[in-house]
């Protein structure tokens, strides 16, 4: 394992945060290198004998196991870590062995949304999975309260005005019964509560919304409420599209 790195990548690969907030924390000087605060992202940081803190709290420089998890996430709970008003987060409702590690949502899921969660401690992934200059599509099945009218679904296609500006194309299909969802629809961005804000800017109430894809790597039948580790094989498949 290579000992020195910059500053900011060793952070963001001990999984300590995502890397816009890692990248926050340096600039405001809340990041010491052998008790001195250091401001450069690329300021080299030597695993094996150096030492840093950020927020006066010293880190562990040496890389702990990767571990990958899907969550088929429930309605309900909150896709963080922790939540000062007590309510379900995604971390809480996990196995107990997991809860112990410093595992991170790869991005959100809004709290009455389900489906396709990951959680993991490799900064790098996450960053790279959530940033949408990566572009990395995600489906959804979604129950919309009418059905949509032809012009409307050409809209999704070109892009819908919302108020942090146009979105890019989706791709939409509608489904057919027995399926409890009336439509499937594929994005790469990340917006608040998108998909929502798309249909509603349109008219339409969206009553249920599930991710089951993030890339390549799919739900499948997990059951909702359960997480299971992902095999070296999808493991090797989400590095092999981020690289």
């Amino acid at each position: 394992m290579e000992l020195t790195r910059p500053l900011l990548k060793l952070l963001v690969e001990l999984g300590t945060g995502s890397r816009r907030k890692l990248s926050s924390a340096i600039r405001q000087g809340r990041v010491q290198v052998n008790g001195v605060v250091v401001e450069d992202f690329s300021y080299p940081v030597d695993r094996g004998s150096d030492t840093v803190s950020m927020d006066e709290k010293q880190l562990e420089l040496q890389a702990e196991p990767k571990v990958y998890l899907m969550l088929n996430k429930p309605a309900g709970v909150l896709s963080t870590t922790r939540d000062t008003r007590g309510r379900k987060t995604v971390i809480s409702i996990l196995p107990e062995k997991y809860q112990r590690l410093r595992l991170y949502p790869v991005g959100r899921l809004d709290k009455n949304s389900t489906g396709l969660l990951l959680l993991c401690n490799d900064g790098q992934l996450t960053y790279q999975l959530t940033h949408p200059k990566f572009e990395h599509e995600k489906e959804y099945l979604l129950l919309a309260g009418k059905r949509l009218q032809p012009r409307d679904l050409r809209k999704f296609e070109s892009g819908i005005q919302l108020d942090d500006g146009i979105t890019c194309p989706a791709k939409i299909m509608e489904l057919s019964p027995p399926s409890p969802f009336n439509y499937s629809i594929t994005i790469h961005e990340g917006r608040k509560r998108q998909l929502r804000r798309m249909f509603g800017a349109l008219g339409y109430h969206v009553l249920a919304l599930k991710r089951v894809r993030i890339g390549r790597l799919k739900l499948g039948e997990l059951k909702e409420g359960r997480t299971r580790e992902l095999s070296p094989g999808e493991i090797k498949m989400l590095l092999d599209d981020i690289r």
